[in-house]
């Protein structure tokens, strides 16, 4: 199969008919085998039942439905997992990714031997101050601690060689950093394309401001994952270090000072320096104490439960 694409998606019945019509058209114009995998999020309207309908009149489309809303990245993880196709887009059922796009995305996997290609929606129909502004903040702030040099890291309209999404571990928000976690499993040749960007055509956004603050925060997770993952004891050691040898420092000197220069001066205990050696000492053996807990709970490797499935469509054969 030449292309899987993967929609997550919530509360979009109004669009998926032409959507999928959509797709169907640039799938049968280019000659592609295809599948069509619909994640439904936990959707309160009739977006199942239209998934259902659609399933059933086209052999493509492919559906999974969890028991409740589990976000984005969890949706992405569970069709990736189910994706068969040589390469992989991904893109969002608001229509506002346009399907025209997947040939490009496509020749850039197969053609110029890119890991992943990256869309950039550099005109947008969003608002400027809810989501533009913010949006190239976070990207700029994305680049810089990343290392990676793409101008939308949140663009939904992406592809991907199979063996790249069968790699990495989309969990928690992290949906946003996908360029980054497939540069950390080894799979750094990535590409960026300007794709055309369209105004939302039904409903209404179903993300708030608040995705920019739980995205920095999550930026700043995955840049210690990146760094300290598989050796945590190097940061809060050397942080730990750091502590006790200013506070031991403090402590020579208050002793030094004393015992040899002014035995009758004031009580140690009541000099600032006293305090900011305790602290710094207190804070030292913490940091110690996390370095190691963080070791042992990387050798513990606990099975994290993502999602749970409510129901499949057409995917019997790759449970």
């Amino acid at each position: 199969m030449n292309i899987s694409v993967v929609i997550p998606l919530l509360n979009e019945h109004e669009s998926l008919h032409e959507l999928y019509d959509w797709i169907a058209r640039v799938m049968q114009s280019n000659h592609f085998s295809y599948e069509v995998i619909f994640i439904d999020d936990g959707s309160t309207d009739d977006s199942w039942n239209i998934i259902s309908k659609l399933s059933n009149t086209h052999p493509e489309v492919k559906g999974i439905r969890f028991l409740r809303n589990y976000g984005k990245s969890q949706a992405l993880h569970a069709g990736f997992s189910k994706a068969i196709g040589e390469v992989i887009i991904t893109m969002d059922a608001d229509l506002q990714d346009n399907p025209e796009e997947i040939p490009d995305l496509y020749n850039m996997i197969i053609n110029d031997h890119y890991d992943m290609v990256s869309g950039w929606k550099k005109k947008r129909y969003d608002s400027i101050i809810s989501k533009n502004l913010p949006s190239k903040l976070f990207n700029w702030a994305a680049r810089k601690t990343s290392g990676v040099k793409l101008h939308d890291f949140n663009c939904g309209l992406k592809s991907y060689k199979n063996d790249v999404v069968k790699n990495i571990d989309v969990n928690g928000e992290m949906h946003r950093y996908i360029p980054l976690l497939a540069k950390n499993a080894g799979f750094s040749n990535i590409g960026e394309k300007i794709v055309q960007h369209q105004a939302r055509k039904y409903g209404e956004t179903k993300f708030g401001i608040e995705r920019f603050i739980h995205g920095f925060l999550d930026l700043i997770t995955i840049w210690f994952i990146s760094h300290f993952a598989k050796r945590p004891m190097h940061l809060f050691g050397a942080l730990g270090g750091i502590m006790l040898a200013i506070g031991f420092g403090f402590s020579v000197y208050l002793g030094i000072d004393k015992i040899f220069l002014n035995p009758y001066g004031r009580l140690i205990t009541q000099r600032p320096q006293f305090f900011i050696a305790l602290t710094t000492m207190i804070l030292g053996t913490q940091f110690f104490v996390a370095g190691f807990l963080g070791e042992l709970v990387l050798r513990s490797k606990p099975n994290r439960i993502r999602y749970k499935i409510k129901s499949e469509l057409n995917l019997e054969d790759k449970i």
